[in-house]
């Protein structure tokens, strides 16, 4: 496998981690974008429930099957916008990606240590940002239900999140559960734009959030898939874990 898309589907994994068509409906048939947006927090614990929330760590399996290769992956996530993922490939290595508030930034065995700029650091900002479905808001400057269509073959309302600064996301919620069933977007990496598709499934309650453990990811004709074996909500983090790596401090330094 190239090895610049397989960084770049990991990449996507870190940030985070096949629909078709139906007759489009008339505006007024279609349900606001903020009441689907906030059937979903309603749905997976509501308000309070993401209010008690302030750090998080998941741990699980990152499988590219097609490809023959698995390995582990660990995510540290922190408010209001730090974030750590570690994923290690059997025989290809270590791929780090994060955020200290200021600075996202990745690195690898593959590629080397890079610093998000422009677009692409904007769009990582936006996946780091705790408890992000709460703050939706203040993410993305509109939100617009642009029609229905059917993913896994149930009717889902698609949603348009445009934020300040980067490329749209789109997001396919369930109409009759109200969960989140895909999101579409064109990621902005090192190689370029690469557009990705990501399926959140198998909802499970942890605490008094339902949350995916499932995610499977669709990037340039690549999949991969995501499986969260372990959550645990609040624990202690040391700041220091969202330090940047040295390799990283370099970079900036220069700069």
């Amino acid at each position: 496998m190239n090895r610049s898309l397989l960084r770049a589907n990991v990449i996507i994994a870190a940030a985070l981690l096949a629909g078709i068509a139906l007759p489009r409906l008339v505006a007024a048939d279609l349900p606001k974008a903020e009441t689907i947006l906030d059937k979903y927090i309603e749905v997976t614990g509501g308000k309070a429930a993401y209010q008690k929330l302030h750090s998080q760590i998941l741990s699980g399996i990152f499988e590219m099957s097609a490809a023959g290769i698995k390995g582990s992956v660990t995510s540290y996530r922190m408010e209001p916008d730090l974030a750590y993922t570690e994923i290690v490939l059997e025989g290809i290595g270590k791929i780090t990606d994060g955020s200290d508030g200021k600075v996202a930034w990745a690195n690898s065995a593959m590629q080397g240590p890079h610093v998000k700029e422009g677009a692409e650091r904007a769009q990582a900002m936006q996946t780091t940002r705790f408890n992000g479905e709460l703050h939706w808001r203040e993410t993305y400057k509109t939100a617009e239900t642009t029609g229905v269509e059917a993913v896994d073959g149930k009717d889902c309302y698609k949603v348009v999140l445009t934020p300040a600064e980067g490329p749209a996301v789109t997001h396919f919620y369930d109409k009759d559960s109200g969960l989140l069933t895909k999101m579409s977007l064109i990621t902005q990496t090192p190689m370029g734009e690469v557009p990705a598709d990501s399926f959140p499934s198998d909802y499970r309650k942890e605490g008094d959030i339902l949350l995916p453990h499932k995610v499977r990811q669709s990037v340039a004709g690549q999949e991969f898939t995501i499986t969260i074996d372990t959550v645990k909500l609040n624990p202690e983090i040391p700041k220091s874990r969202f330090d940047l790596p040295d390799e990283i401090k370099a970079l900036v330094n220069k700069k």
